[in-house]
């Protein structure tokens, strides 16, 4: 093997490209709080939020762009899309949250339970609906238990809440910093991107450089630490499972800076 391979196999995290040449500096055009996925953790959230606060290089004026996946797999997913629903109402103005494909999944269920049911309650979905008190299903239930369940779940969710899931966008933009969910196919322009692709991913994405200097930050795929990787911010730390909740905080003319739930004590 040659030392240039041996240098990568050394430097370069299991699941991790190297660095392949995109050299385009991050150029955002105000402050803003990134936080990745939550996945039910309201602990954690809180926790982060309160980081935020007491952050002393936090901004007077500053937006907070949340990145999807506020559902499924933790155990308290009502009470962090109650919560959120209520943030998105006193602060319209500076608080974005964006649609993450477990939001899609949900949404998938309530429109089609018998069809879309099984794979939604196999990734998260029955620690949903055990969070609003939906029990006695598997991923293997039949037609009428998950029709009941959809039903049960659209009349706690409320209509206002489902109809908030349905308009969440998919996209923020901030100078040459997009985010999203999940990722974005690098050979297409934003504008040209699917909501398919913009939550649940792209093959490309974690192999494959944009060629229009466009940075795009990111949840969805978990990380121990969050990563900073040819134009690439992924923040998703696996709360559900690690309890720790990532946030990324940009400015102009300033590097990246994290913060994450630990900063925020423990309830």
């Amino acid at each position: 093997m040659s030392m240039r391979g041996i240098l990568k196999r050394v430097f370069t995290a299991e699941g991790e490209e190297p660095p392949t040449g995109f050299h385009a500096p991050l150029s955002v055009e105000r402050p803003c709080y990134y936080i990745g996925d939550i996945h039910g953790n309201e602990k954690a959230l809180k926790n982060l939020l309160r980081a935020l606060e007491t952050d002393a290089g936090r901004p007077e004026r500053v937006e907070l762009v949340l990145l999807g996946d506020y559902v499924d797999r933790g155990d308290n997913s009502r009470d962090v899309l109650e919560w959120l629903f209520e943030i998105s109402r006193a602060a319209p103005g500076s608080v974005t949250m964006l649609k993450g494909n477990h939001e899609r999944m949900l949404l998938d269920f309530l429109d089609d339970p018998a069809a879309n049911g099984p794979f939604w309650l196999a990734n998260g979905g029955l620690q949903t609906l055990a969070s609003f008190g939906i029990g006695g299903l598997t991923e293997n239930s039949g037609e009428r238990l998950l029709v009941q369940a959809a039903d049960t779940l659209a009349i706690a969710l409320t209509p206002r809440v489902i109809d908030w899931l349905r308009k969440l966008p998919t996209i923020h933009r901030n100078g040459n910093l997009a985010a999203v969910h999940a990722g974005a196919d690098p050979a297409l322009p934003l504008e040209l991107q699917s909501e398919r692709t913009l939550t649940w991913g792209h093959s490309d994405f974690n192999r494959v450089p944009r060629g229009d200097g466009q940075w795009i930050i990111h949840g969805h795929t978990t990380h121990v630490h969050p990563q900073v990787i040819d134009g690439r911010i992924a923040i998703d730390t696996g709360a559900y499972h690690s309890g720790v909740l990532t946030a990324a905080f940009v400015e102009p003319d300033a590097p990246v800076r994290f913060v994450d739930s630990r900063a925020g004590g423990m309830e």
